[in-house]
């Protein structure tokens, strides 16, 4: 379900369900989780195998949460059950939000629902020209519960945000790239991720966490000081050199 291969400053962890078009289940999210935040090298790189990046949460897996709950009806198991599926894949987006290394996602298709979510997870988001979006669970009486809801309108912006999840209508890569979905379409998203593992892994670890942090200005401005002065300290021998 999840394929990790190491290649010196890359990991690719590709969702390789393709005759589900990379769907996932709990055990998968799992699995891309432990993927993503046990990696050692400073990039990961996270793609789909087949014509799709991801489906999303599997519908079989959804059906029988439904059919629990409609059985059981006020049941706490039931429930429980639901909350499970939906607290793992926050857990997962988290995880991937959250990891040491720089996450790109590289859309080489078709991303719906949780994928568009898994995705935005990511650090940076590159799109191939075939990729597609959409947030189809308003369709079926659902919507997107991996942290989407707070996560897309934080990337393209709120009104964006909203006629994408309340309309479940499909976008292409370039529609994506201009509403800042992502930010490149590009025909080789391993080049992109090729670019980034060339840069100081220290370096983007550290930027990687100011990018995201979201506390008070004048403690960001306080962590930006300390990250510079240790940055500088560590790669002085280099630096020094810059003038030349």
């Amino acid at each position: 379900m999840i394929r990790v291969d190491d290649d010196g400053d890359v990991r690719t962890v590709t969702l390789a369900r393709p005759e589900r078009r990379n769907a996932v289940t709990p055990a998968g999210l799992e699995a891309l989780a432990d993927a993503v935040t046990d990696a050692e090298t400073p990039v990961v790189h996270l793609r789909g195998a087949g014509a799709a990046f991801c489906a999303g949460a599997d519908r079989s897996v959804v059906a029988d949460l439904a059919a629990a709950v409609d059985d059981g009806g006020a049941d706490d198991d039931a429930g429980d059950a639901v909350e499970s599926f939906v607290r793992r894949g926050q857990a997962t987006a988290d995880a991937i939000a959250d990891a040491e290394a720089v996450v790109v996602a590289g859309v080489d298709g078709p991303a719906r629902g949780g994928g568009v979510e898994l995705a935005l997870a990511c650090d940076v988001r590159v799109a191939t020209p075939e990729a597609t979006f959409a947030e189809p669970g308003v369709g079926f009486g659902l919507f997107g519960a991996w942290g989407g809801t707070a996560r897309l309108p934080e990337v393209v912006g709120l009104g964006e945000a909203t006629d994408l999840s309340l309309s479940g209508r499909v976008i292409d890569a370039e529609a994506a790239r201009r509403m800042g979905l992502v930010s490149r379409v590009v025909d080789r998203p391993a080049a992109v991720v090729a670019e980034l593992a060339d840069n100081d892994p220290t370096a983007m670890r550290r930027l990687k966490r100011r990018l995201r942090d979201r506390r008070p200005a004048a403690a960001q401005a306080d962590a930006d000081v300390e990250a510079f002065r240790e940055l500088v300290a560590a790669n002085a021998a280099d630096l020094r050199d810059l003038d030349d």
